[in-house]
């Protein structure tokens, strides 16, 4: 008996023209990752009904709900059209370097996950990115995850008839030690951690009649994250304290030069304490939230360049 395994396990999304429905003949695109748990999950439906005999008599599967996460390293020029769909803007396309702003279109796509080793396909349809979290830390690949939820579920033995799968790109992971952070213009080279956080507030929406979700509508564009640094003066510190606007970049360069730029020009920190809890190094952590500015007509503008 062949058992899977994660190290024959790939995934790829193409995507969808109408909702929860995958094109004939789909163009597929490797999705590189880590790790997911994307698949389907149902509610449970249990029979009330009182009887003399104590005995539950009727059960049954309720609302479908498709949901997880895919866990990736950052690689350029491998995640575009996720990032693209979390952000629901559309990269510029007038040359070198391109940029990505917040905006209010709407995509769905299938995701098929194939595991080579056993010839299975699982197939989720109507997947839309709600959320994406990326993670800089020292002596580390900059990692991230996707958060997806969708319509419906399917497992097949074979590809679907006339599908294409394009190659995987090639590029390495952007690691913590090439780069720059800014705070007001200015470098912070102090920094043990950054996080990052784009949610959309996506819910699933359920009907009379079907068990798969509608479409769902999107929320607010919540973008915030956090930024762990060694305590050496309060410059940070006082603008928590005094409810001081900042401007917040982060630059990440790979081996070949290529970049992303993720610029925040109104950002609010709303906490800053430096917790003692040892005779070690002092970390102070900043909560921040991304707010709307006028320049950039958005909260975050995120900048493409090849090398």
């Amino acid at each position: 008996m062949t058992i899977a395994t994660g190290s024959r396990h790939d995934m790829a999304y193409t995507v969808e023209t109408t909702y929860g429905t995958t094109p004939s003949t789909p163009p597929f695109t490797p999705i590189r990752h880590t790790g997911t748990t994307l698949g389907l999950s149902k509610d449970a439906i249990q029979s009330e009904e009182l009887r003399e005999d104590r005995q539950i008599a009727h059960f049954r599967h309720g609302n479908k709900s498709v949901s997880g996460d895919i866990n990736f390293e950052l690689s350029y020029n491998t995640f575009n059209d996720l990032i693209e769909a979390v952000m629901c803007g559309t990269w510029t396309s007038d040359g070198d370097p391109e940029t990505l702003i917040a905006g209010t279109t709407a995509r769905s796509f299938t995701i098929e996950r194939h595991h080579e080793d056993i010839g299975k396909y699982l197939r989720s349809t109507g997947c839309c990115f709600n959320s994406m979290s990326l993670s800089i830390a020292p002596n580390s690949m900059v990692t991230g995850s996707f958060g997806v939820i969708g319509k419906d579920f399917s497992i097949a033995s074979a590809a679907i008839t006339g599908a294409s799968y394009a190659a995987e790109t090639t590029t390495a992971p952007f690691d913590s030690f090439t780069g720059a952070i800014t705070d007001g213009g200015s470098t912070i080279a102090i920094v043990t951690a950054l996080e990052l956080n784009i949610d959309n507030g996506l819910e699933a929406q359920y009907v009379v009649g079907d068990s798969t979700s509608l479409k769902p509508p999107l929320a607010q564009s919540n973008i915030s994250g956090s930024i762990t640094a060694y305590f050496e003066d309060t410059t940070l510190i006082d603008k928590f304290v005094n409810e001081t606007s900042s401007a917040l970049t982060f630059t990440l360069t790979d081996a070949a030069g290529n970049d992303y730029l993720f610029n925040m020009p109104n950002v609010k920190y709303n906490s800053g304490n430096p917790e003692v809890g040892g005779p070690g190094a002092v970390t102070v952590t900043l909560d921040f939230i991304a707010l709307y500015n006028a320049g950039i007509t958005s909260q975050l503008q995120i900048t493409r360049d090849d090398a």
